[in-house]
């Protein structure tokens, strides 16, 4: 069996690793390890602390290392590879592979074939949007706040294409749709995050969702 660590930015991105990634490895032939981010406390933390947790899995040469991690939570003061030269890149999706690119090229050469660059357009929770039914069999009428906004937001094609804004990014998006849904609290999207993404299935997630669906299609190869 071969062995793939994806370190997840949090316990949503765990679980889901945990809850939707792991049995499809697994058929593939492929054994998932799902840690967090070390010192993270459930959030992005600098690239110099990503790093070194990336070449610490990579001491071992028979695995391979990838991530699961939000732009959305990626700030100057992280200090990722060519972050300020990527902002003058408009189409966000370029604009992700040439961090990723940079990020690849910040590792050392004789271990960076091992390792699979990838941040997550523009927070997981874009993911969660992949299917109008799995809301409609799974929620009551009376746990929606604004049944209109899930409608709305399940008309954008791609669901990785919702935005980053503080008040219309993802989380924020089911914060204002599910009644008792917090962006702030680890628990609950930890619940609802796992919750919706298993009814949902990664065939469905994966039609979807462009850059998901090539990241995981790159793991399958390994």
């Amino acid at each position: 069996m071969r062995r793939l660590i994806i370190i997840g930015e949090g316990q949503t991105e765990q679980e889901f690793c945990k809850d939707v990634l792991y049995s499809h490895f697994f058929e593939k032939g492929i054994i998932v390890e799902n840690p967090t981010i070390k010192h993270s406390n459930g959030g992005i933390v600098s690239w110099n602390i990503i790093k070194s947790e990336i070449e610490m899995h990579l001491v071992n040469n028979e695995v391979r290392v990838t991530l699961l991690i939000d732009l959305y939570g990626i700030k100057d003061s992280h200090y990722f590879p060519k972050w300020k030269e990527s902002k003058a890149i408009v189409n966000k999706a370029d604009r992700m592979s040439f961090i990723e690119k940079a990020m690849l090229e910040d590792i050392p050469d004789n271990v960076r074939y091992r390792f699979i660059p990838y941040i997550q357009l523009h927070e997981f929770e874009a993911l969660l949007f992949s299917e109008k039914q799995v809301f409609d069999d799974n929620f009551e009428k009376t746990e929606f706040l604004d049944y209109n906004y899930l409608q709305e937001t399940l008309r954008i094609a791609d669901p990785e294409d919702i935005n980053d804004s503080p008040h219309t990014a993802p989380s924020k998006r089911l914060e204002r749709i599910i009644k008792g849904y917090k962006s702030d609290s680890d628990s609950l999207k930890v619940f609802y995050g796992s919750l919706i993404a298993q009814e949902i299935g990664l065939s469905q997630i994966r039609a979807k969702c462009t850059r998901f669906n090539k990241w995981i299609g790159i793991l399958e190869k390994i």
